[in-house]
């Protein structure tokens, strides 16, 4: 059974982290007391038992000792494979924590004690970061099931007075909350300019660096000699995928005739879809109940997964 095999805190960074019974998570935070908890993607760091377990048989005839929390990971595991999960991941901790996979690896700190010993350190490879999706304690010992990989969502909103800090963006906190009823969390989120080469190059840089499994612009979609949204999509996607603007002013024209004005294309571009909904929250909101129920099988046909995953 996976589970937790130790718990490792230090309150400051670049102290040793010390073994602790139990530890509270905050959502969107990390460990309370722990130097390395805040607002930023790396709130939890997990290493496997199995990982150590291999580098202590490197140092063995060094005579150098490695210990739980030695390489600065929260959380040792034990039976299952952390490294090897897709960013996007969730895991869930005993009965309330859940965990948000947001990166694997990183370039050790400069002086690490075990790299300069050993001539090798297995956190740069096989350490993996991840947010607090949902809070509570969790104790050595406790559980760790696999959920289904978070759908990793980008939006992006198209405003030239949203990008000059003249408005405040209404729409792109509506796609935010709608987005956990397909199982969708927004790990990218940008407000630029109506302009097409603005629009194109985030739409571009989000799918070619996997970053995003799926994309959200929302404005842009009209009449306006600045409604160009339609035609930066146009520009970086390489099949369309028509029915889903197509069910959206299906919908739409139910409750507006203007429904009929709107630009909107969707597609996809490597392993990335991409959308475009409309400006106003109301009809982002229409929109997206539209489509949620499609977008959890669209991810997982694009992914090439075989998925048993139920989503809510």
């Amino acid at each position: 059974m996976a589970k937790v095999v130790s718990i490792n805190l230090s309150a400051k960074k670049g102290e040793q982290k010390t073994p602790v019974q139990s530890a509270v998570f905050k959502k969107d935070w990390g460990i309370e007391g722990d130097a390395h908890a805040g607002p930023w993607h790396r709130q939890v760091s997990l290493l496997a038992e199995e990982s150590i377990d291999q580098m202590r048989a490197r140092v063995r005839a060094s005579g150098l000792e490695l210990n739980y929390g030695d390489f600065a990971e929260n959380i040792t595991t034990a039976a299952i494979e952390v490294m090897k999960l897709p960013v996007g991941s969730q895991i869930q901790i005993g009965s309330q924590v859940v965990l948000e996979i947001t990166q694997i690896g990183k370039e050790c700190h400069q002086g690490c004690v075990i790299r300069e010993k050993a001539g090798d350190c297995v956190m740069p490879r096989e350490g993996v970061f991840a947010r607090v999706v949902e809070g509570g304690t969790v104790s050595v010992g406790d559980a760790i099931t696999i959920g289904c990989p978070a759908i990793r969502v980008g939006v992006i909103t198209a405003s030239d007075k949203g990008s000059a800090g003249a408005r405040a963006d209404l729409s792109g906190p509506t796609i935010r909350e709608m987005a956990a009823a397909f199982g969708g969390i927004v790990t990218q989120y940008c407000i630029v300019p109506d302009e097409k080469t603005a629009l194109a190059d985030v739409m571009a840089a989000w799918s070619d660096q996997g970053l995003c499994d799926l994309i959200f612009t929302t404005g842009g979609t009209g009449l306006s000699p600045r409604d160009v949204t339609p035609e930066a999509t146009l520009s970086v996607v390489e099949r369309l995928v028509p029915g889903i603007p197509e069910a959206m002013r299906a919908k739409s024209l139910q409750l507006t005739d203007k429904a009929m004005l709107s630009r909107s294309v969707a597609g996809t571009r490597g392993r990335t879809l991409i959308i475009n909904l409309p400006g106003s929250p109301k009809a982002v909101r229409e929109c997206l109940e539209v489509i949620t129920g499609v977008l959890p099988h669209a991810i997982e046909t694009l992914r090439g997964e075989v998925s048993e995953c139920a989503r809510k």
